[in-house]
């Protein structure tokens, strides 16, 4: 089960979720619903349609059972099944 404690070594797509801090300013407050993801990049489903954005730099957030958890995107930088390994 995820929680706030064990998301960054869990399964991310079907999350939603904000980019909160980026470097580029003009992806700050892109939301959406993780799709897919690489091991450097998140794919989100927007209003807009597919948006492929880089884990590492970014500052993300997350809601889970109606509570927000903002993480950075160093934390994810591995493929999903190198996560899922990983003891908090």
């Amino acid at each position: 089960m995820i929680t706030l404690e064990n998301i960054p070594i869990h399964e991310l797509i079907g999350l939603k979720t904000i980019i909160s801090d980026s470097p580029n300013k003009q992806i700050i407050g892109l939301s959406g619903t993780i799709v897919d993801e690489t091991k450097s990049m998140f794919v989100i489903n927007t209003k807009k349609g597919f948006k492929m954005i880089p884990k590492k730099y970014n500052t993300w957030k997350f809601y889970i059972n109606k509570k927000e958890t903002t993480l950075s995107g160093t934390l994810f930088e591995k493929r999903s099944f190198e996560r899922l390994e990983t003891k908090i």
